[in-house]
């Protein structure tokens, strides 16, 4: 099938319309984009036809097979001129080209037209820098005009590396011309100190965190510039990156923004109300329930975690508002990586933010208010007392309650023992069982009349050993030697004719908490009972005498 010449023609038209888009357009401009398109589509409507196109280049016109297909009068704007004055002859074009090389050629004629007189580079300087590998080009010397054009490219005889690299040692260098071996014993060369020091510089210049440079600059310009839409300009790019840097898992770089929002809030002038509220909004966002859950769970999930210098640096930055959230995901973590960073960032929220402990502790989520309980507990936070010990009567489930009482007896400040009090009537066995048991190595003498009721009614009768047990221990420790008579009729029985014999189990703690009371008296007690017929009352008088003695 023939080509038309009026096809080529229609296409370099299209390539000229390309190319004084490309210089007054910037490539996010829709016109350039246009542009480009129509003349890809250009060429690769003449690839259905030919593989390559050849183009001789004249003053003020392109040939193609012998045809005018392009000229311009005014050489300013030419492109035939353009090439021409540089001294190439002839364009050819593969088919591939336009995917990439073609916006590259087009650039290349920009900026030779924009070159200056004395400048080092000429148009073929530029067509060598880019090696194009769809585009070839020949060109011959203006010295030169009669001699034959030299070829930018084409082939040339193959010859074994072998054979070439064996002619050039063997050939004696021309005189004058300087071997670089000729500098490695001299004075001049670099010694070891100097090398060192240059590798020293490239290892620093390729360590640098270039994502820091830029946010820096980014932070630098948004401080400085009192233009507010450059402004407003800035505050877009820092929004639209931050996403993209949870992504990347440049955790180190988000907590250097959100620092840097904190810096630029306090020293930059003339900042808009709107850009204020932009600004102050971005750390919040980090810290709202949603996006906090689906940064943590993506952490969780990742098969290679970040450093925790990284991940320390993003949580160090949380808002308070953040401390609901980590808590209630920190029995969700698998990684126990992970778990750590998150609860030494939410131990440092609660730790400045004692209010926010509080509001989280009266929500309504019992995985979060369970890792409050614990963790106030650990870091015996004073202010969460009330808070805590409110949990007692507000019917949360026995997990939450015996957290309650475990912090409770951790912080162990007077409100936090007086809370456990209420831990004596508990609807909950283990919840009873170790607020007595802390109550009663206290010495909580306060407690008193709770326990004193539970040992001396008829309550401790449905509980198990262990219950009875922790009960009557405390009243041991608590009643001290006025507690022996009662005691005593417990253990021996005596009471007169009508007295009621009370069950072993009942006995036994009897003399369990004789033995807390330590004195004579209760020893003389419990040697008394040292041979009684139940086993069971026999073995506990047995270690509540070892008790007296120690």
């Amino acid at each position: 099938m023939a080509l038309p010449p009026q096809q080529i023609a229609d296409l370099l038209q299209v390539f000229a319309k390309g190319l004084r888009a490309s210089q007054l357009y910037l490539p996010n401009n829709p016109v350039y984009q246009r542009a480009l398109a129509n003349l890809q589509t250009a060429f690769r409507d003449l690839w259905e036809v030919v593989d390559e196109l050849v183009l001789d280049v004249g003053e003020l016109e392109l040939m193609w097979e012998g045809q005018e297909v392009y000229s311009h009068d005014q050489r300013s704007e030419s492109i035939a001129w353009t090439l021409f004055k540089d001294g190439v002859r002839s364009v050819t074009f593969r088919k591939g080209a336009e995917d990439a090389e073609v916006v590259r050629f087009l650039g290349v004629i920009n900026r030779a037209r924009t070159l200056q007189p004395d400048a080092a580079d000429d148009l073929l300087t530029l067509l060598w820098e880019e090696d194009f590998q769809y585009i070839g080009y020949t060109f011959r010397e203006l010295a030169s005009e009669g001699e034959a054009p030299l070829e930018a490219e084409g082939e040339t005889e193959a010859r074994d590396p072998t054979v070439v690299q064996q002619a050039v040692q063997e050939e004696a260098p021309p005189a004058g011309v300087v071997s670089i071996d000729d500098f490695d014993t001299t004075l001049y060369f670099l010694d070891e100190r100097e090398v060192e020091y240059l590798h020293g510089e490239v290892e620093r210049e390729y360590a640098q965190d270039l994502r820091h440079n830029v946010l820096s600059m980014l932070f630098d310009l948004l401080e400085l510039q009192t233009f507010s839409t450059v402004r407003a300009e800035l505050i877009s790019i820092i929004e639209n990156f931050i996403p993209y840097l949870l992504s990347a898992a440049d955790f180190r770089s988000v907590a250097f923004i959100l620092r840097e929002i904190r810096v630029v809030l306090q020293r930059a002038r003339e900042l808009l109300p709107e850009q204020r509220v932009s600004l102050r909004a971005l750390p919040g966002r980090l810290s709202e329930p949603e996006a906090l859950s689906q940064l943590l769970q993506s952490l969780d999930e990742a098969a290679v975690h970040p450093s925790e210098e990284d991940l320390g640096e993003l949580f160090s930055e949380f808002l308070p508002a953040a401390l609901p959230t980590l808590a209630a995901w920190l029995a969700r973590l698998s990684s126990e990586r992970v778990r750590q960073l998150v609860r030494a960032a939410a131990e440092r929220l609660a730790r400045a933010n004692p209010a926010d402990v509080v509001r989280a502790l009266e929500g309504g989520d019992p995985a979060a208010q369970l890792e409050m309980v614990k963790m106030a507990g650990r870091m015996r936070l004073t202010a969460a007392t009330d808070a805590i010990g409110g949990l007692l009567e507000s019917g949360a489930d026995r997990t939450v309650k015996l957290a309650v009482v475990e912090a409770l007896m951790a912080i162990a400040s007077p409100s936090a023992v007086r809370l456990l009090e209420r831990g004596i009537d508990d609807a909950e066995r283990d919840v009873r069982v170790a607020a007595v048991k802390f109550l009663g190595f206290r010495g909580h003498r306060n407690a008193f009349p709770r326990i004193e009721a539970a040992v001396l009614g008829g309550r401790l009768r449905r509980g198990d050993l262990t219950e009875k047990i922790a009960f009557f221990e405390a009243y041991g420790a608590l009643a001290g030697a006025a507690g022996i008579s009662v005691l005593e009729r417990m253990l021996l029985g005596r009471g007169g004719l009508l007295a009621r014999r009370e069950d072993p189990s009942t006995r036994a703690c009897a003399a369990m908490a004789l033995g807390k009371i330590r004195t004579p008296e209760a020893r003389g007690v419990l040697e008394l009972a040292a041979q009684d017929r139940e086993p069971l009352v026999r073995n506990a008088v047995t270690r509540a005498l070892r008790e007296v003695g120690a």
